[in-house]
């Protein structure tokens, strides 16, 4: 009987669907706690998009780094007293 059931459990292991990474995210539901807790190796896609996103919002197809650091820290503190408000709301 053990081994029936040790077999199963393979079987099961061998079958049972591989996790998947989240791998897309709808920045337009993002709010801001979830970019306050965002993890941290997930910061840097973000701060590119946000970057991204406030430069089409200028109509220009350039990023200037000098102000990605900046603009990030001031948005990040925006957030935290507006912790409902999404992050698309927050940029502008």
């Amino acid at each position: 009987m053990k081994k029936k059931i040790a077999a199963a459990a393979i079987v099961l292991g061998m079958v049972a669907p591989v996790a998947q990474a989240q791998v897309e995210l709808d920045m337009s539901l993002i709010t801001c706690k979830q970019l306050i807790e965002s993890p941290e190796e997930r910061m840097p896609f973000i701060t590119a998009w946000m970057a991204g996103y406030f430069g089409a919002t200028q109509n220009r197809s350039t990023i200037d780094m000098r102000y990605l650091e900046r603009n990030t820290k001031v948005v990040t503190e925006y957030c935290k007293s507006h912790r409902s408000e999404t992050l698309m709301k927050a940029i502008e």
